[in-house]
This record gives C-alpha cells, sequence and structure tokens, in this order.
C-alpha cells in the first residue's frame, strides 16, 4: 500500500507541476496588457502621469522581467502561499478573492457530484430490473448525459425562473440582503442555489444512471451470477453482488469525469451570475487580470488532483482484488 501511495503521489506531483506551468502559460497567452486595462478605468488627463502610472504599475507586478524570471518567481511565491496582487481588485490579494469565492462553488460541486453519483447509480441499477423503466424513463437520461450543462442552466432559468417565476436566476442571495444567521437570508441562499445545483444534479444524473444499467446488465451476465444461481442463490443476493462489482468502474469513472464536472460548474456559475470560481475566471478574462486568473485555475487544478487522489485510495480499501495483488507483487 505504502508503495502504491507513493508511485501515485510521485504521479499526481508530476501532473501538478505540468499543469501549474501551463496555468501560468495560458494568462501569457492572452492579447491585451492588464496594466492598461487597469489604468483605462481612471480618468488620467495627462500623458506623462499616464506612462509613469504604467511603469510604476508594470514593475510593481513585475511584467517588466524576463519571461523565464517571471516564471521562477511565479513558483518562489506559489512555495511561499502568495498568489499575488489582483489587477481587478488591486490591491486585494488573489488568495482573499479565491477564499471569497471557494464556498460558493463548493456549495455547488459537492452535493451535485456526491447526489447524483449516489441517486444515478441506484436508480440505474433499479432500472436494470425494470422493464418499464428500462423503456420509458431511463431514455430520458440519454438526453441528459448528452445535454451541455450551460444550455441546460439556461433552459432551466427561462422555465423556473422567468416563465413560472419560482426561483431566482442571478447570483447567490436577495440584493437587498446581507450576509448574516437569519432564516431569511438561508431561504434566500437556497433558493438562488438551487437552480445551478438542479443544472449539474440532472446531467451527472443521467450519465451515472446510464452507466450503471449498462454495468448491471453485464455482471448478470457474468460466469459467478450464473453459478451463484445454480447454487440456489436468491435472486437479490446475486443482484447486490453484481451492484457492488458495478460500482467499482463507476468509482473510477467518478475520477474521470471530476474534470469535466468541474467545467461544468464554471459555466453553470456564468449563466447564473452566481459570485464562485466561474465568475472570477470570466472577471478575470475581462479584466486581463493575470494574477486572478492563474491563482484561480490553481485552485481548481489542486482541488481536482485531491479528489482523484482520494478517489484512487477508496478505490483500493473498496476493492479487495487490488490488495491481492499487490500482497502478490511484493511476495
Amino acid at each position: 500500500m505504502r508503495r502504491y501511495l507513493a508511485r501515485k503521489i510521485f504521479v499526481y506531483a508530476l501532473t501538478f507541476f505540468a499543469a501549474v506551468t501551463i496555468n501560468w502559460m495560458i494568462p501569457r497567452f492572452m492579447p491585451g496588457d492588464p496594466v492598461r486595462t487597469m489604468l483605462g478605468r481612471a480618468s488620467l488627463s495627462d500623458p506623462g502621469a499616464a506612462d509613469a502610472m504604467r511603469d510604476y504599475y508594470t514593475s510593481l507586478f513585475g511584467l517588466d522581467l524576463p519571461v523565464w524570471q517571471q516564471y521562477l518567481n511565479f513558483w518562489g511565491s506559489l512555495l511561499r502561499g502568495d498568489l499575488g496582487t489582483s489587477v481587478w481588485l488591486f490591491p486585494t490579494p488573489v488568495t482573499e478573492v479565491i477564499l471569497g469565492a471557494v464556498p460558493y462553488t463548493l456549495a455547488l460541486l459537492v452535493p451535485a457530484i456526491l447526489l447524483s453519483w449516489v441517486a444515478g447509480n441506484r436508480f440505474g441499477a433499479f432500472a436494470a430490473r425494470s422493464r418499464w423503466l428500462d423503456n420509458t424513463v431511463l431514455p430520458v437520461g440519454y438526453i441528459l448525459t448528452a445535454t451541455p450543462y450551460m444550455w441546460l442552466g439556461i433552459l432551466l432559468a427561462w422555465s423556473l425562473g422567468i416563465v413560472a417565476g419560482v426561483f431566482p436566476i442571478a447570483g447567490a442571495y436577495g440584493f437587498a440582503l446581507q450576509p448574516e444567521w437569519s432564516w431569511a437570508f438561508a431561504s434566500s441562499l437556497v433558493a438562488h442555489w438551487f437552480l445551478p445545483f438542479l443544472s449539474l444534479f440532472l446531467v451527472a444524473f443521467g450519465g451515472w444512471a446510464i452507466g450503471m444499467r449498462n454495468l448491471i446488465i453485464y455482471e448478470l451476465d457474468a460466469d459467478y451470477s450464473g453459478y451463484l444461481e445454480a447454487l440456489g442463490a436468491p435472486r437479490r443476493l446475486v443482484r447486490r453482488y453484481a451492484f457492488r462489482n458495478a460500482v467499482l468502474p463507476q468509482l473510477t469513472g467518478l475520477a474521470v469525469q471530476l474534470g469535466t464536472i468541474v467545467a461544468g460548474a464554471l459555466l453553470t456559475e456564468i449563466v447564473f451570475s452566481y459570485p464562485g470560481l466561474g465568475n472570477l475566471v470570466l472577471q478575470a478574462v475581462n479584466n486581463r487580470d493575470f494574477f486572478l486568473l492563474q491563482g484561480t485555475f490553481l485552485f481548481i487544478v489542486v482541488g481536482v488532483l485531491i479528489a482523484n487522489f482520494i478517489v484512487d485510495v477508496v478505490y483500493v480499501l473498496v476493492d479487495p482484488r487490488t490488495r491481492t495483488q499487490m500482497q502478490g507483487s511484493r511476495a
């Protein structure tokens, strides 16, 4: 187990280095000058003063240095836990801006990922033994899993927000409210949260349900299922073993799909103007904020890598065959 974890940590460390390097390069490929964008919001009638301010902020952000030195300075600051200062919200540190948006993104992602995985697998397993569900309800899953997150979010906002008027379609809480411990604020928070959550949940739910349905049918046709039935085992017991074996590929699929779900969450936040990391990415791009953009991407990369690592560890713990293989290779 230690050698397995050591190999995984080494692979994830290399992945982290490559991802962070690409993350640092992406903003530099963007057209435009962040300092010019920042100073464009100020009214400076004196050309000399504008040039002096531009030179000052360019030097302050380290953008006047060679690219290789900017890259080394970035790693040095990163190892110290310093992500720089936001150009868009100067002089607020990038870390402070990101920490203000992270709770909203996690409030969407964690329930959507966990509930869609559990509910989708359970529903898919039930549909595999129900011809009515398999022929009527489950085909809706094919439509959901093929639906882009952003398009479904727009459809839900139009139908449930504008036409029905049941849920708000923008922000994280009412514009007339302030964050506080009260029922009015909590109810407004949940009402604004529901539509972004529902769009993420439905798309992921359809994919997990279809995957589990197909895996259950495959497992029920396997030799061990026929052997158990020949021994007189109850059909319920056979299905229980089939479900346990079918869950393992779904765990692997969860690790693979995490990046897609996170990307869908970012787009969904933009659709609903939800103040999470997706909204920060949009604002950082519009304001050419290199530091906020690379800091947001860095947090997303780290979060996806940690989640994948946890899934890898959980897979080993729930699948006894992997532990047997480790013991055999050690012997």
